[in-house]
C-alpha cells in the first residue's frame, strides 16, 4: 500500500477517477518530518487499511492541495484528522470555500513543516496554476499536473481507444511527460513559468513524482528538463 522512495518518504498509490470522461490514476506523497508529524501531499481516498498504514508512521499535520483539481479527498482526511491543517494556493482555497485553510501557499514554504521542503510556485496562466515540492532529504521533486506520463500498458489497460491518441498527441506519454496540452497553451506569461522551472532544475533532483504515471527513481534532472521543455 506504501512504496517508499527513501527514508521518511513514501508514495500511496489510489484508485482511478473520472476526469471529464477520462480515467485518472490518483497518488498521495507521505513524508514524516520531525516529531513523528506526516506531511500529506495530494490525499487520495482514505480507506480503513490506508488510514491504519497512516497511522503506524506517524499523526497526519499536514494536509496539502497541489493544485485546484487536487482537492477531492481533502475534507474526509480532515475528518479522521481533524488537528490536521490544510494548506493550497489559492485558486483551491476558493474553490473549496467550505473547508478552512492555512494562508495561500505561494513561493515560500510554511515555517512549521520545518526545514525538510522547498517550493516552486507555477504561474502565469489565468486557466492554473500548481505549487511544486522538494523533498531536501531525498532530492525528490513532487509534482501533480506539471508533468504526466501514462505508460503504454497503462493507457491500453484504462483508456479508450479512441482516448489513447490524444494522450500521444498531447505528449503525456511515458518517454515525453509534458503537462496537457490545454496547460500548456495557456501559459501566456512564460516569463514566470520559465521562472519556477529554473528554481525546480537549480534543485538538482534525484528522483521526480508526479501525480499520474511513472515517477522517476533517479535521473530526475534530465528527465524534468524534457518534461518542461515546452515552457
Amino acid at each position: 500500500m506504501l512504496t517508499p522512495i527513501d527514508e521518511n518518504i513514501w508514495i500511496a498509490e489510489g484508485e482511478c477517477v473520472d476526469f471529464y470522461g477520462f480515467p485518472y490514476p490518483t497518488r498521495s506523497i507521505i513524508v514524516r518530518v520531525e516529531g513523528g508529524k506526516l506531511w500529506i501531499w495530494s490525499p487520495i481516498a482514505l480507506s480503513p487499511e490506508l488510514k491504519t498504514a497512516i497511522e503506524a508512521l506517524g499523526t497526519p499535520a499536514f494536509l496539502v492541495s497541489p493544485n485546484k483539481i487536487h482537492h477531492l479527498f481533502l475534507e474526509p482526511w480532515k475528518t479522521a484528522f481533524p488537528e490536521a491543517k490544510l494548506y493550497g494556493p489559492q485558486s483551491t482555497i476558493d474553490k473549496r470555500d467550505d473547508l478552512s485553510f492555512e494562508p495561500a501557499l505561494e513561493h515560500i514554504c510554511p515555517a512549521e513543516w520545518g526545514s525538510d521542503f522547498d517550493q516552486a510556485w507555477f504561474t502565469g496562466s489565468a486557466m492554473m496554476d500548481e505549487v511544486v515540492f522538494f523533498h531536501r532529504p531525498s532530492r525528490t521533486v513532487i509534482m501533480a499536473d506539471l508533468s504526466e506520463n501514462f505508460s503504454k500498458d497503462f493507457l491500453k489497460e484504462n483508456w479508450a481507444w479512441w482516448q489513447r491518441p490524444i494522450a500521444y498527441i498531447w505528449g503525456i506519454i511515458e518517454g515525453r511527460g509534458y503537462a496537457p496540452f490545454e496547460w500548456r497553451i495557456s501559459f501566456f506569461n512564460r516569463k514566470k513559468l520559465r521562472a519556477a522551472r529554473d528554481k525546480v532544475l537549480a534543485w538538482q533532483p534525484e528522483n521526480a513524482t508526479m501525480a499520474h504515471g511513472v515517477w522517476q527513481k533517479g535521473g530526475a534532472r534530465a528527465f524534468l528538463e524534457k518534461s518542461f521543455s515546452w515552457m
